[in-house]
């Protein structure tokens, strides 16, 4: 695949400008194993407002191991940001040139005060605005991936997205953005950005502990639209513990973490895992999920129990 990124200075978005790739093609197809859809998240790369701070040669640290490992596809947005760093600017520092075969993906909508407060989502007429500044901050003259975000944490059902998810569309048509996503939708939020134009990816809310988005997973599968899960590994909101999970773990000598990837890899083709940290550590020990093959018995202890 040619290289998805330019060489442009990080000021000026629109200079060394390469050929576009087709915004048509699959993500999936370049990504046609397990290990190829286990990516990379950078939303903890900053640090978190009331966190801990993530010291700046670590975080970039992670990022280039990251892709080290065989991350093929890191998910990233300019409001990931912390009172001392930002997530763009420190995949700038550790991957440009950026690899040939590396998908970076981005986000917007949220919008967020200086100090990190999400308090509105963006217009129509803001998400150019929006789009420059990513490419400003990584420092390239097209974004592979933009996701329309839709809501904050919550997803936001029988609202529609159609006049924004157009104007993201519009400046696809302009070359300053390779392909489109939807995040935190509905089906029939789906249903209408497609109507608009191709959808290649969609980011929602799905784990092994939280499957309710499964029917959403088969349809993005068979549709041939990469799904990426956020909160695969809880997020700190839903607490990565049950007996089975447990069972499943013990069998493969694995962590919970590790088995709650794996289980993604397993449960759908169309689901590329995007697990985020700022540890050394920890990035070695999801990277290597991709290595555990879970069985049909394995996969049937951590079907959802029916109510």
């Amino acid at each position: 695949m040619t290289s998805s990124f330019s060489s442009s200075s990080p000021s000026s978005p629109s200079s060394g400008s390469s050929p576009l790739s087709s915004g048509s093609s699959s993500l999936l197809a370049q990504l046609s194993s397990p290990a190829d859809r286990l990516g990379f998240g950078a939303m903890q790369l900053p640090g978190r407002w009331a966190g801990p701070v993530v010291e700046r040669a670590t975080a970039v640290a992670v990022a280039r191991r990251a892709v080290e490992l065989g991350a093929r596809h890191i998910d990233t947005a300019a409001f990931y940001f912390s009172a001392t760093a930002r997530a763009n600017d420190i995949l700038r520092e550790a991957l440009r040139p950026y690899p040939e075969g590396v998908t970076i993906a981005t986000k917007i909508g949220p919008l967020r005060t200086a100090t990190g407060e999400m308090y509105a989502e963006a217009r129509p007429e803001q998400l150019r605005g929006l789009v420059e500044e990513n490419l400003r901050q990584l420092g390239v003259d097209a974004l592979d991936l933009v996701y329309l975000r839709v809501g904050r944490l919550k997803a936001v059902g029988g609202v529609s997205i159609g006049e924004r998810f157009a104007a993201l569309a519009a400046l696809r048509e302009e070359g300053l953005v390779r392909r489109l996503g939807v995040s935190n939708v509905s089906a029939d939020q789906l249903a209408e950005a497609r109507a608009i134009a191709p959808v290649a990816a969609v980011q929602n809310r799905f784990g092994v502990l939280d499957q309710a988005d499964g029917p959403l997973v088969d349809e993005c599968a068979g549709a041939g639209i990469a799904y990426m899960p956020f909160f695969a590994l809880g997020g700190g909101h839903t607490s990565l513990e049950g007996e089975n999970l447990r069972t499943v773990a013990e069998r493969h000598g694995a962590t919970a973490h590790q088995i709650a990837l794996a289980w993604g890899l397993a449960r759908s083709p169309a689901i590329i895992q995007i697990p985020g940290t700022s540890s050394l550590a920890h990035l070695e020990e999801n990277m290597a999920a991709a290595r555990i093959a879970l069985d049909e018995d394995d996969m049937a202890l951590l079907e959802p129990v029916a109510d």
